[in-house]
């Protein structure tokens, strides 16, 4: 067994990335969301979106299954929504003398560094800061969920978003671009219905926070009540992260931070992020994904240092 193997089982997709002895990764693949397996049919849909996933990444690769598993020297999971309801059920799809089963802040961090030590921010439709230092000692901070935290999160950008347009519509806060926005987006006929709206099955927190969207183009068309909106997340995100890094490291250490998550394509919130951050370090763009920081803890799990690289 020569094939490594790293996943980032996400909230809203699943990423497949396989490595072989040398380094070079040589099938990849993406599916479906995979981040609850709480109930009977969602562990049906849970194995079925890995086994899509990693046959497809395998087919790419040219690695045939045995039996019903396949074969990899080692192969680590980082899992969103906790890992210990999917260790047996991963082990149905895999023949591993190795098989590191962990969070997406881990492979998150060990992407974005290349796995040096260091501080990742993720914000995506929730947001946390992890980090971790030369003596292998961790912290987080966020990731509490939308109802208590996930400050600066896609979620958290839309909510406010909303806020300020019923603000707007009950006479206690400033004129708003996002009000037609949100009400374009959503087919709603005012505010009141597109409150109403946000409270039903048909639009749960991942198509809520997708909204976030209109909040970064509001901002980059001038309003500014969308601006104090991002301006406001960057630093919630900024200071999870000088969090982190007050736990982990001492004054004056040196600590490379950097970003993972679709919060930071807007570039008027990651400006921000960048710049309150880089008062304390370098904080510079992510150097893989958190797919291809799972297969470097795959590798480190087998007791292989690699320097990755795609074929031609």
């Amino acid at each position: 067994m020569k094939y490594f193997l790293g996943v980032d089982g996400g909230q809203s997709t699943t990423t497949a990335v396989i490595g072989d002895e040398n380094g070079k990764t040589i099938g990849w693949a993406t599916a479906g969301p995979c981040n609850h397996v709480a109930a009977d049919e969602a562990r049906a849909k849970f194995l079925r979106v890995m086994r899509e996933c990693i046959s497809q990444a395998a087919a790419r690769a040219g690695l045939e299954p045995v039996g019903d598993r396949w074969p990899f020297r080692a192969a680590c999971l980082g899992m969103s929504g906790g890992t210990a309801d999917k260790s047996a059920l991963l082990r149905e799809l895999l023949i591993s003398d190795h098989i590191l089963i962990t969070d997406d802040p881990d492979i998150a961090l060990a992407g974005a560094l290349s796995g040096e030590p260091g501080i990742v921010v993720i914000s995506g439709t929730g947001s946390i800061a992890f980090g971790r230092n030369a003596r292998g000692e961790t912290a987080r901070v966020g990731g509490w969920g939308y109802i208590y935290g996930d400050e600066g999160s896609g979620f958290d950008i839309a909510r406010e978003g909303l806020r300020a347009v019923m603000r707007e519509y009950e006479n206690w806060g400033g004129h708003t671009t996002l009000t037609p926005a949100y009400l374009n987006a959503t087919g709603a006929a005012d505010p009141f219905e597109l409150l109403h709206l946000f409270y039903t099955p048909e639009w749960p927190r991942a198509r809520v926070a997708q909204l976030a969207k209109l909040v970064d183009r509001a901002a980059e068309e001038g309003d500014p009540v969308a601006l104090g909106i991002l301006h406001q997340a960057a630093r919630q995100l900024a200071m999870q992260a000088q969090s982190v890094r007050r736990r982990l490291f001492a004054d004056g250490e040196p600590a490379r931070s950097s970003w993972a998550g679709g919060v930071f394509e807007s570039p008027i919130l990651l400006d921000r992020f960048r710049e309150l951050l880089s008062l304390e370090g370098e904080c510079a763009p992510p150097r893989h994904g958190p797919a291809i920081g799972a297969l470097l803890l795959a590798y480190r799990a087998a007791g292989m240092s690699v320097s990755l690289y795609s074929p031609a």
